[in-house]
């Protein structure tokens, strides 16, 4: 039991650090772009309720449309209140990301160093952000979208068959399951991401572009920062290099 509590904790401190190091990098990387295209929304909004003439609207259906525009989705406010939650969320991920990071390397025997604890988080990148990237590239705000839970079907997909994939191919050592490992990577691609009806978008392209690149290196920061950090704790918290993968065995 000692052994699963401090593999818990290297992992909570592990992805604390790897948290504030994704919210500081957010800040100045991919917030600013958020908030850029927050203002394009919210003029692509104001023109479209501007656009439609009011004799156009039934006279009972205006109580309720005035309701609607009254309501406004709620937010965190800029500044301190949004880098709070951002803050919180990359904290939260970051330390659930450490126990997968802790608990797939342990059964494949152990980090010895960071050095290897940061070739182990270049593949969570890869499996979590690269390939999921390739078919849904992060989105900004007003931007099309297809449906929520056909996205997440393909993503999960993705993840899961990448990670597979990945697997054969690190630790199988044939040539046969090296293959079969390729090919689970390349089919959801095959297979296709769920796209929406229409890509128009008041997003300008060169604005989701520069968001795109910000959020898949911001996203390789971590991961990277995020398995040498791991690789570090490891051996303070959880001493010889067999000890949980033989208790994980």
């Amino acid at each position: 039991m000692t052994v699963f509590r401090n593999a818990v904790f290297a992992a909570a401190a592990a992805g604390l650090l790897a948290g504030l190091i994704l919210a500081a990098l957010q800040t100045f990387a991919t917030v600013p772009l958020i908030l850029q295209a927050e203002t394009f929304e919210g003029a692509s909004q104001a023109h479209d309720h501007g656009a439609a003439p009011a004799e156009a609207a039934p006279a009972a259906a205006a109580p309720a449309e005035s309701r609607d525009h009254g309501k406004e989705a709620w937010g965190p406010e800029d500044g301190f209140e949004r880098f709070a939650y951002t803050l919180a969320v990359n904290v939260v991920s970051g330390i659930g990301f450490a126990l997968l990071l802790v608990a797939a390397s342990e059964f494949a025997g152990g980090l010895l160093s960071w050095r290897q604890g940061m070739i182990w988080g270049f593949a969570g990148f890869a499996v979590f952000t690269l390939a999921p990237g390739l078919g849904l590239p992060p989105e900004l705000p007003a931007m099309p979208t297809a449906d929520l839970f056909a996205r997440q079907v393909w993503w999960t997909g993705t993840v899961a068959a990448t990670a597979a994939g990945l697997a054969l191919i690190a630790f199988r050592g044939t040539a046969l399951l090296s293959i079969v490992g390729v090919a689970l990577i390349v089919l959801p691609h095959i297979v296709g991401a769920p796209q929406p009806e229409s890509h128009e978008s008041p997003i300008p392209a060169d604005l989701h572009h520069q968001f795109v690149v910000a959020a898949t290196v911001t996203n390789l920061i971590f991961w990277v920062a995020l398995g040498g950090i791991v690789g570090l704790v490891r051996q303070r918290f959880l001493g010889r290099a067999d000890a949980l993968g033989k208790s994980f065995a």
